[in-house]
Formats: structure tokens, sequence, C-alpha cells
């Protein structure tokens, strides 16, 4: 079955349909697969569950799915930097299922290893924990937590080649590993596609059996949430020196 096609077109053709469940790679705007978020923004599906650490940031990443009405629920671990997200959670237009981080990721992991349930000790005793079974394990109180999967997950690789196996780069590879595990479909945007056989299997971090389809990405910009910048400390020392 070919694996690599020629655009978003392709790759989401029969995939996409009204109140699906999508998992979205990133970590803040690391990793994000922002050719694929552009076309499911140009698709116009609705209604959608979105599975990510994040919502993107102003203007940036699933904020652009957020501002055009198309998000019903987020699961995620992190909502700051992103002052529409308030506004619809807090007018209740947005649902929300906040997690621990740890957990979030584990709950993904367990979704693609077809693990229903496990225990943890975060969240016993908070808001996190309530409606759900807990127990006790040598003393101590665990609070159950549930898979999570996906009718689709969308993954930004830095290389991929035409049987799917995946690589990425520093700190994309973050959420995006077990997320392509955890869906019905998993289709990817790589900003290279190399020929089968040139990736050292050593460094396969995604193997290619998870993944469905791959286009090469359009979007790489990479942009960083917040840039901070301070003068180096030679000119910072020579600046200082000038004003005596």
């Amino acid at each position: 079955m070919k694996k690599v096609h020629d655009g978003t077109s392709q790759a989401l053709d029969g995939v996409l349909f009204d109140g699906m469940t999508i998992m979205c790679g990133g970590f803040g705007l690391s990793g994000n697969p922002e050719t694929l978020i552009a076309a499911l923004r140009e698709h116009g599906v609705r209604g959608l569950t979105i599975i990510s650490n994040n919502c993107g940031a102003d203007g940036l990443g699933l904020w652009m799915l957020l501002e055009n009405g198309q998000i019903r629920k987020m699961i995620s671990s992190y909502v700051g930097e992103n002052k529409l997200f308030e506004t619809l959670y807090l007018s209740n237009r947005l649902e929300l299922e906040l997690n621990p981080q740890g957990t979030l990721a584990e709950r993904i992991r367990a979704g693609g290893a077809g693990i229903p349930a496990f225990y943890t000790r975060t969240g016993v005793g908070t808001m996190v924990s309530e409606g759900k079974p807990t127990e006790t394990f040598d003393g101590e109180t665990y609070v159950r937590e549930s898979w999570l999967k996906a009718d689709l997950s969308i993954i930004k690789a830095w290389r991929a080649d035409p049987e799917g196996n995946l690589v990425y780069r520093k700190t994309a590879r973050n959420f995006n590993p077990v997320m392509a595990t955890a869906a019905k479909i998993t289709v990817v945007e790589a900003e290279e596609i190399v020929s089968a056989g040139s990736l050292d299997p050593d460094t396969i971090h995604t193997p290619g059996v998870y993944v469905d389809r791959i286009i090469r990405s359009t979007l790489n910009e990479k942009p960083i949430e917040k840039r901070t910048v301070r003068a180096r400390l030679a000119k910072a020392s020579a600046a200082a020196g000038s004003e005596i």
C-alpha cells in the first residue's frame, strides 16, 4: 500500500468527519503538524474533540481551528498563552478535560498499547480525581485513569521513509511518538522524505507499522511562543563602562 501522498487533500481523503476525535502532536508550538492543521481549517470539519498538550498560542497552531469554531472539546494538560481559549471556556462555548501532563502522556501511551486503564497517585484528593474510581495499594490511594484513543492522529516528523518509519528532531520528539500509535489512522507530515532503507534502524523513533499516510510538509515555520533576548555579557559590560 502506497503511504506517500502528493498533498493534504489526498492524505486526508475519506478520513475527516464532523464530531471526530483527533490527536495532534506537539509540545507548545514545537513539533506541531503545521501543514495538516492548516488543511483541517481549510476543510472546515467541525465539532472536533482535540487531544493535544495545548491549543496553540494566540494566532498560532491549533488556535486556528479554535478561532474558526471547529473545536468542541479539548483534552489537554496546558491551556495558557491563549486568550481565545480562555474566553471560550469561561463563556461555556468550549469543553475542557484538563489532565496532569504525565497522566495525559500515559493515557495516550495506554491507548496505543491496548491498556484500557491504569492507576496513578497524581491528582488524588484534587478535582482531577473527582468521579473516578480509586484503590489502595501498599497503603497509598491511587486514582484510575482510562486510555485515550482517536479517530485520527496528525503527526510532525523530521524524516520519513516510504514505509512510514519516522525520525523526530530534538524537542519535536514530544507527544508525536505516542500519538502515532493511538489512532485508527495516522497521517504524518515530514520535513524530509528519504529513500527506503536509508534510515539507520537504531535511529527510528516510530516504526512504519503505525503510519498510514505521509506528506511532505509545506509549513515549517517553527514559531516560538515567547522569545526572550538579553545582551551578551561582553556587550553589556562595555555599555556599562561607557556610562561611568
